[in-house]
């Protein structure tokens, strides 16, 4: 998040509505790669990615319930990790994430198929190439991190 937050900056805006919604330490990716449509969309193309790339059919096994369940809420996590309104949190309490992945075996390869899908996704979602860079270079980092094995 540190990555994040040094690369997107927060930038001054009159809606304090929206901002009364968010952590001022936050970085403001959330805006600079399109806000709410962007981050939907990459979170269905991620589970788009997933459901059509052979390399990524041991992640998909993972996903026992319906993908539309799991895309919302890596849609609401992703909202706010990129500094938008935490939905995530308002919802389900903080993300937690290792705590919640460790009945799934994470290994290599399980995040290697993990950021195969993310990468593609970002690629097609963001249009900004730096914006991509610095937004896999924290999600790498992420995932990296939610290994148990």
């Amino acid at each position: 998040m540190k990555l994040l937050s040094k690369l997107f900056k927060p930038k001054p805006t009159s809606k304090t509505d929206l901002n009364s919604q968010r952590d001022p330490q936050q970085s403001n990716a959330y805006d600079r790669i399109g806000g709410e449509k962007v981050v939907a969309a990459l979170a269905k193309q991620f589970y788009q990615q997933m459901q059509t790339r052979t390399e990524a059919q041991a992640l998909l096994a993972m996903h026992k319930g319906p993908i539309a369940h799991s895309e919302q809420k890596l849609f609401e996590f992703l909202s706010g990790w990129l500094g938008g309104p935490p939905l995530f949190e308002r919802k389900h309490g903080h993300p937690a994430l290792k705590a919640r992945h460790m009945p799934f075996a994470i290994d290599e390869q399980m995040r290697d198929q993990w950021l195969l899908c993310m990468k593609a996704a970002i690629d097609i979602e963001i249009s900004d190439p730096q914006h991509q860079q610095a937004i896999y270079q924290a999600i790498a980092q992420l995932a990296d991190h939610m290994r148990n094995q």
